[in-house]
């Protein structure tokens, strides 16, 4: 107690004169503070909400405009996620730019599927190749959806990179695909024009790039694949001539088990292995036999379709020529008389080796492309291979009751299932049919 006690004095009170009283600073303290804890209360609850929202966003499906292909409507899922790097969506106006409205004199070349042409990005600085699909090419919108969505997974210097696409409807359908431009164009133009003789060094490099592409493809992409149609005019080359590996039209993507997912079968004749034409599947062991044949066709420089006589319409299959050769003691004589003697001989014998032995007519006793590559490389032993090219022992699949087998072999001569790709006996072209019949003759007798 304190004061003195008088009503005109100090009075009397009890404790300090300051007690019950809050200083101006703490006041505003607990109002700073108060203040804080409500904002950052809204932070939390605006963000929560936030996040909610987002949640039945994602959950919500995604209307998707039907695409009209040809006038009729088709799966549209090449567009890919925004977090997903590949091709990009061209307009046709800008493609047409680039190439001059696809003038004749930026025709690179022209096949069953269409024309390629050389064009420059309205950006000056990338010069890239435009793929026009024909109209009446049997390359659908199932191929090209399936070039477009393949490609954009895969990433290997050996394989040809994918810059865009575009899709023009309405009443005439054109579908483009642009490509990076390979200066040098495509291998079959060096191995059959008299003109341009590919040397040996730069040949068995080739080799080397297309076994690491298909090596990706098959065992170390993310998503395997199975290409189908492995040839010399799929390996594009560039300024440096480095084999770049294209064309993913037929390709399919590998499921959990070593098959493709395709049934029917799809290729070009004299590369495509007769148990897979047979069996109407494709699968890895169907792109080493074909890997085998290109590299039988870059040490030779023969196509598929050998005549057993000059001005002969009499063939066999370039497997059976080289495995002739083989038998005889002197396989390096089956070298590409071209060359003039100036190639390795130790690299010579292993390709064609090599090619024998992926070419293999059983597949179960035909090497991964691991392993072939492993020998090209000379990283493991060259196979051991019959003087003799083995008899092949397959017969027509239960399964395929819709097959037509010749009566002298045992290879079909009809499409599976629904590829689209395949041709029945009865549309073949006289060219393709010829074919067939002297890849048949010379695969099971």
């Amino acid at each position: 107690m304190s004061g003195d006690g008088f009503v005109a004095g100090e009075g009397c009170h009890y404790g300090s004169p300051a007690r019950g009283k809050l200083s101006a600073a703490a006041i505003a303290g607990i109002v700073v503070s108060a203040t804080s804890f409500a904002f950052a209360l809204s932070i939390c609850f605006w963000l929560r909400r936030r996040k909610r929202m987002k949640s039945k966003t994602a959950k919500q499906p995604q209307v998707r405009v039907a695409r009209l292909f040809r006038g009729k409507p088709v799966e549209d899922d090449l567009e890919l996620d925004d977090e997903v790097a590949g091709p990009q969506r061209f307009s046709y106006d800008e493609l047409a730019a680039a190439t001059g409205n696809f003038s004749d004199d930026r025709r690179l070349g022209r096949g069953g599927f269409g024309s390629v042409y050389s064009g420059v990005l309205a950006d000056g600085n990338r010069e890239v190749a435009v793929k026009r699909v024909s109209e009446i090419s049997r390359q659908g919108w199932k191929e090209f959806a399936s070039e477009v969505r393949i490609i954009s997974q895969l990433r290997h210097r050996n394989l040809v990179q994918l810059i865009g696409w575009c899709h023009r409807g309405g009443g005439g359908d054109v579908l483009l695909l642009v490509y990076e431009l390979m200066h040098n164009g495509s291998l079959d133009a060096y191995l059959y024009d008299p003109e341009r003789v590919l040397p040996w060094p730069a040949r068995y490099s080739v080799a080397l790039g297309v076994g690491a592409a298909l090596l990706y493809l098959h065992e170390d992409a993310e998503r395997r694949v199975v290409h189908r149609n492995v040839k010399p005019s799929n390996v594009m080359l560039d300024a440096s001539f480095t084999a770049k590996l294209g064309d993913f039209g037929l390709g399919r993507l590998i499921d959990d088990g070593r098959r493709s997912h395709t049934t029917g079968f799809a290729g070009t004749w004299g590369y495509m292995d007769p148990e897979s034409v047979l069996a109407g599947r494709a699968s890895v062991e169907s792109d080493v036999y074909s890997f085998g044949v290109l590299l039988l066709e870059i040490a030779c420089g023969r196509r598929p379709a050998v005549p057993v006589r000059e001005q002969d319409e009499d063939f066999i299959h370039l497997v059976r020529w080289v495995w002739r050769a083989y038998g005889g003691g002197s396989i390096v004589d089956a070298a590409d008389a071209r060359l003039d003697g100036e190639f390795d001989g130790r690299e010579m014998a292993c390709a064609l080796l090599v090619g024998l032995w992926c070419a293999h007519p059983d597949c179960s006793l035909r090497p991964t492309i691991r392993q072939a590559v492993s020998v090209l490389r000379f990283e493991a032993p060259p196979p051991s291979l019959p003087t003799k090219m083995p008899v092949a022992t397959y017969g027509a699949p239960a399964d395929h009751p819709d097959t037509t087998t010749s009566s002298a072999t045992s290879t079909t001569v009809s499409g599976g299932g629904g590829s689209g790709v395949g041709h029945s006996s009865t549309t073949q072209s006289s060219a393709e049919s010829s074919l067939m019949k002297w890849q048949a003759n010379n695969t099971s007798t």
